[in-house]
C-alpha cells in the first residue's frame, strides 16, 4: 500500500495526468478522481469504464463464453486482490454462468475482441454491503484491469445441453451440427494451448451429440460426416498427444469407416500402430497413405522412423535370442 501521495497509490496517481496530480488535496478518493475520465455503462453510474487499447470486431454478445485476463485491486492498493495475469492460456468462462461479478460480467458486454479497458464497480456491482472477508471489506469500490482475448457465441450450445437427451434428439439437425461445430472449436482452442484432456472432452461431447441421431436421407448423412471426421481425426491425435495409443488407433479406425482410403485416417492409425510396436501394421497403414499422398513430408518422415525403430527392434530381438541359445548351450555342457 502506498500512501505517499495523500493517500493516492502509485497505481492510480499513474493514470492520472499532472493537473489532477496536482488536485489530490481537494478529494482523498483516488478512484473518486479516476471516475472523473471514465465513461458510465449504468444510469446510476456503477459501472464505470475507460478503453485503454480499443477492440476489433463486434461486442461480446450475451451468453458468449470469454477468454480474458483480468486484476481486481481495492483502492489504496498497488497489489491485485485477484488477478488471472499469470496465465498464458486463460480459460473460456461462460458469462451469467462462471462469471458471476455483475459489474464484470456488463463490462465485458461492452467489449470487443483484443480490448483493453479499466473499470470501476461501486459495492451493489462487486462485492456488495457485506464484501467478502478477508479478502474484500464492505461496501468495497474495486477497479478491474481487463483484456479480452476472444470470445465464442455459446448460447446455442448452452441451450442444447440444458434439454434432456429426449428433447435433444427432436431439435433440428442444423442446430445439432451447430452445437458440434462449436464444441469442435473449443476442442481446437484447447488443443492449440496444450490442453489435451480439455480437448479431448469437447471432442467427445461433440461426437455424442450425433451419436444416436439417424440421418435422413444422403443429403443429412453427407453434412454428419463432414463434422464427425475431422472430430475423429483430432481425437485420435489428442489421444496419441495423451500417449494413449491404443485409444488413437480406436478413433481413426471409425474415421475410417467414414472415409476408407482417408489419407490422415491411415496416417494416424500408422502413428498409434507405431506406438504399440505394431511395426508391420504401422508400416501397411502409411504405405496406404502414401499412396494417397505420396509427397507428404510428414508420411514420408514417419516411414523412416519407422524403419529406425524396426531395425532396432530386430537387432534387440537377435541379441535376446543370442543370450538366450549361449544360456542353453553352457547349460547342456554341464
Amino acid at each position: 500500500m502506498d500512501m505517499s501521495t495523500n493517500g493516492l497509490s502509485a497505481r492510480v496517481q499513474q493514470f492520472l495526468n499532472p493537473e489532477e496530480q496536482q488536485r489530490n488535496s481537494e478529494s482523498q478518493s483516488p478512484y473518486r478522481r479516476l471516475a472523473r475520465r471514465m465513461q458510465a455503462l449504468v444510469g446510476d453510474g456503477g459501472i464505470l469504464k475507460e478503453v485503454i487499447h480499443p477492440g476489433v470486431g463486434q461486442l461480446v454478445p450475451e451468453n458468449a463464453s470469454v477468454s480474458f485476463r483480468y486484476a481486481g485491486f481495492l483502492e489504496y492498493s498497488d497489489s491485485p486482490f485477484e488477478s488471472n495475469s499469470y496465465l498464458k492460456h486463460p480459460r473460456l468462462m461462460r458469462l451469467g454462468r462462471e462469471v458471476t461479478l455483475v459489474g464484470l460480467e456488463v463490462g465485458l458486454l461492452t467489449m470487443r475482441k483484443g480490448e483493453f479497458a479499466r473499470f470501476l464497480f461501486l459495492p451493489d456491482y462487486a462485492y456488495g454491503a457485506m464484501g467478502c472477508p478477508p479478502l474484500i471489506p464492505p461496501a468495497a469500490t474495486v477497479l478491474f484491469e481487463v483484456h479480452l482475448l476472444d470470445f465464442l457465441d455459446t448460447a446455442e450450445v448452452d441451450s442444447f445441453f440444458d434439454l434432456t437427451l429426449e428433447q435433444q434428439r427432436t431439435v433440428p439437425l442444423s442446430t445439432a451440427l451447430g452445437v458440434v461445430d462449436t464444441e469442435r472449436t473449443f476442442g481446437n482452442r484447447c488443443f492449440g494451448q496444450g490442453r489435451y484432456e480439455e480437448a479431448k472432452e469437447h471432442y467427445k461431447k461433440g461426437i455424442a451429440v450425433l451419436g444416436d441421431r439417424q440421418p435422413m436421407g444422403d443429403e443429412e448423412k453427407r453434412s454428419m460426416e463432414a463434422l464427425q471426421l475431422p472430430i475423429l481425426l483430432n481425437l485420435s491425435l489428442t489421444q496419441l498427444r495423451l500417449e494413449r495409443p491404443a485409444k488413437a488407433l480406436d478413433y481413426g479406425q471409425k474415421a475410417l469407416e467414414i472415409s476408407p482410403h482417408n489419407a490422415k485416417a491411415l496416417f494416424r492409425c500408422g502413428q498409434a500402430y507405431m506406438e504399440m510396436g505394431e511395426y508391420r501394421k504401422a508400416r501397411n497403414c502409411l504405405m496406404m497413405a502414401q499412396e494417397k499422398k505420396p509427397l507428404d513430408t510428414d508420411i514420408k518422415d514417419l516411414l523412416k522412423k519407422l524403419e529406425s525403430c524396426h531395425k532396432g527392434y530386430v537387432a534387440e530381438c537377435k541379441e535376446m535370442c543370442a543370450r538366450m541359445f549361449a544360456s542353453l548351450n553352457a547349460a547342456s555342457k554341464k
